[in-house]
């Protein structure tokens, strides 16, 4: 449906920011002839977590969660497309691992992005603006040749998340690398006499246990602090995957505001754990590598970093480390720090100019509709992965990025593109026909029953220290 005016040409969408989901939308709007989208992004090409892509790294879900297959099985863009493509189709199935590479997952994307022909790489979306006479948004975009304008009828924002960092290690001075980056720094690292990893889930797992190898020969110490109370494992049992699902992202986006937010800490561990496998990995390394002597290495629990300084003079970090349990606190010196403390979504500045068209809630987060439209207009600016607050673990989840993008391909074009399902899960998320319940009476049990309910919450948030 693309409309030529006499300002250019009328785009049904266009997509800012190409990582995996809106190239996921790309892949399945590509043979539309009735739908016309555009994909912007500053950078040169196709890029995912380049600073994590360890040889031996595998994604977290399974190759079917790729870029179309769970909208479209037939689509020329799938995983199994690429590994005919290839040549690795049957190293793939004799391997019998359904978890690809984190390499191969890249090459994958680069691939299916070589092919596309809506991607626009170089352009740096500087404004977004809403036109109320033709009811049409302009997309402002800076190129090294200059500035271009994108006329649409529909926004879909894709722009990602960026690493995070919590406020008592914000600003450093000295050599201090967030896991993002941290290929590019390891050769530095490994050049120190000693290194501490801080972080809970699986980047600093997965760090550690890199930098672990190379503990013998490199002749530093190596530290993993976490304020998680343990090594939480990644849960990934067939019942709690069925969270993943249409229907509970309904259950969880009707909830009010409160509980969502007590469940998307509580939930943190379902996807934001180590994969049980390294957590098994990380122990035998240690033990494999004790048999030749003790390890210089120390995993600290329940410990949160609350302060720290860089002291140029001694070419060292000093940590202010507390326990979480004891209360107690101590420092902690040491020559190179890696930050694996996650990542935050992306606050985007030229969204100003609509600022007023979008909704948000009562703590000014984006307030994101079931079908995942943020704006006032009923159904114009969409955004991928920008609702765990209000989708919950959805929101991150490969494996409903394709079923994401038939939602959203379904409401722009007003027809079903791509047949999504309503229900699989076995299990139900609430009661058909639940009505309000009465309010409590007053507790008559003696004070060391309600001190065991306390303790059993104090429990169930125990996950929410998963995220450093």
């Amino acid at each position: 449906m693309t409309t030529s005016t006499s300002t250019g040409t009328v785009h049904d969408i266009v997509g800012i920011g190409i990582g995996p989901f809106n190239l996921g939308l790309a892949c399945l709007t590509e043979p539309l002839d009735d739908l016309d989208a555009v994909f912007l992004d500053q950078a040169d090409g196709f890029a995912w977590h380049h600073g994590m892509m360890l040889d031996d790294a595998t994604i977290q879900v399974p190759f079917l969660a790729d870029l179309v297959t769970m909208a479209d099985p037939t689509s020329p863009f799938s995983f199994l497309a690429w590994l005919k493509a290839t040549g690795r189709l049957y190293p793939f199935y004799i391997r019998e691992d359904f978890h690809p590479l984190r390499v191969e997952y890249d090459a994958y994307c680069r691939w299916a992005a070589d092919r596309l022909r809506t991607l626009r790489w170089g352009r740096r979306v500087v404004a977004v603006e809403h036109d109320e006479d033709t009811d049409l948004f302009t997309v402002h975009a800076e190129t090294p040749h200059g500035p271009e304008r994108y006329r649409a009828r529909h926004v879909v924002l894709g722009i990602g998340t960026e690493p995070a960092v919590p406020d008592a290690l914000r600003g450093l001075d000295g050599p201090v690398v967030h896991s993002a980056g941290y290929l590019p720094a390891r050769r530095d690292l490994r050049r120190a006499d000693s290194i501490a990893v801080v972080g809970s889930g699986q980047s600093a797992a997965e760090v550690y246990r890199d930098l672990l190898e190379g503990i013998r020969d490199g002749g530093y110490r190596l530290d993993w602090i976490t304020r998680s109370p343990r090594f939480f494992p990644m849960e990934d049992t067939k019942l709690t995957l069925e969270m993943t699902s249409p229907e509970y992202t309904d259950h969880f986006h009707a909830l009010p505001r409160p509980v969502r937010d007590r469940l998307g800490r509580e939930q943190r561990g379902l996807y934001k754990g180590i994969s049980a496998d390294l957590v098994d990995e990380v122990y035998d390394a240690l033990y494999r590598i004790s048999a030749r002597g003790p390890v210089p290495t120390t995993l600290r629990t329940d410990t949160s970093v609350v302060a720290a300084a860089w002291l140029p003079d001694r070419d060292r970090f000093r940590l202010t480390l507390r326990h979480g349990q004891l209360g107690t606190e101590a420092t902690h010196e040491v020559a190179r720090l890696v930050l694996a403390t996650g990542y935050r979504p992306r606050t985007p500045d030229f969204l100003d100019p609509v600022a007023h068209l979008v909704a948000r809630d009562d703590l000014g987060r984006l307030a994101v509709a079931r079908d995942l439209h943020v704006d006032t207009l009923g159904g114009r600016i969409w955004v991928q992965n920008a609702e765990e607050h209000t989708h919950g673990l959805t929101a991150p989840d490969l494996g409903m990025g394709a079923w994401r993008n038939a939602s959203i391909i379904r409401s722009v074009t007003g027809r079903t593109v791509y047949g999504l399902e309503e229900r699989i899960a076995f299990q139900e998320f609430g009661l058909p026909g639940g009505r309000p319940a009465p309010e409590p009476a007053a507790s008559a049990d003696p004070p060391h029953a309600a001190s065991a309910a306390t303790d059993t919450e104090d429990l169930l948030d125990a996950p929410a220290e998963v995220s450093a």
